[in-house]
């Protein structure tokens, strides 16, 4: 099964990186950053959890979860609370936003462990375990449902996940997918890889880019 991806956001560093290090031991992939502004720098969207301090310089975490429920690519993303600030107001305030669970500082880590595990319990269930694809039928199965596609999307995903981690370039992907064309526009390949994202969900996030170059598969 793919690990989780789970986002630290809290101004207190030795709390953010010790964190990072305990998520990472257990298996998680664990990324930190200090600020709202450094979180919206990211794609949010790739992440499955996020954990969020109230209390910080600039957009306060209240303020950051009243930007990620208004945005449909994040809204669905469940939020921890993790704050000094312990009054029945603040928690309420937070879980009436849409946070999933709420962990007053100063807290333990065996504590944070559990409520983690418990909410993408309840908030992924279904978190997928698979996905494959069939050359014979050009049908793929993501988490044990068949998706059909279009035979060039098909030819796309079977390539990225034959070569899990390459980054291919719009050149080496004209040369493998459209053979039969002497010329194909830049744009063909990014509606291509578009459609096909919205297809495969929720492993659409896994299609990565580098930008002006092209794209490749990354778990």
């Amino acid at each position: 099964m793919d690990k989780y991806r789970i986002l630290i956001v809290d101004d207190e560093e030795s709390l953010r990186t010790g964190l990072q290090a305990y998520l990472e031991l257990e298996g998680y992939e664990a990324y930190a950053v200090q600020n709202s502004e450094e979180a919206f720098a990211l794609d949010l969207s790739k992440y499955d959890l996020i954990l969020l301090d109230i209390m910080m310089d600039g957009m306060s975490g209240i303020e950051m979860v009243e930007v990620l429920k208004n945005d449909p690519a994040t809204s669905g993303i469940p939020i921890i609370f993790l704050t000094a600030k312990d009054s029945d107001d603040e928690m309420v305030a937070g879980l009436n936003l849409g946070a999933d669970d709420y962990i007053p500082k100063p807290y333990s880590i065996k504590n944070v462990l559990a409520r983690i595990a418990a909410v993408l319990r309840r908030t992924s269930p279904n978190k997928p375990k698979s996905i494959v694809c069939d050359r014979t039928t050009l049908v793929c199965e993501v988490n044990g449902v068949p998706v059909k596609l279009p035979k060039k999307e098909f030819e796309l995903l079977a390539l990225f996940l034959e070569h899990p981690g390459r980054i291919f370039s719009r050149e080496e992907l004209f040369d493998r997918i459209w053979p039969e064309h002497s010329v194909v526009a830049d744009r063909s390949v990014d509606v291509h890889i578009a459609r096909l994202r919205g297809k495969i969900v929720p492993y659409g996030k896994n299609i990565v880019n580098r930008s002006g170059y092209g794209y490749g598969w990354q778990d």
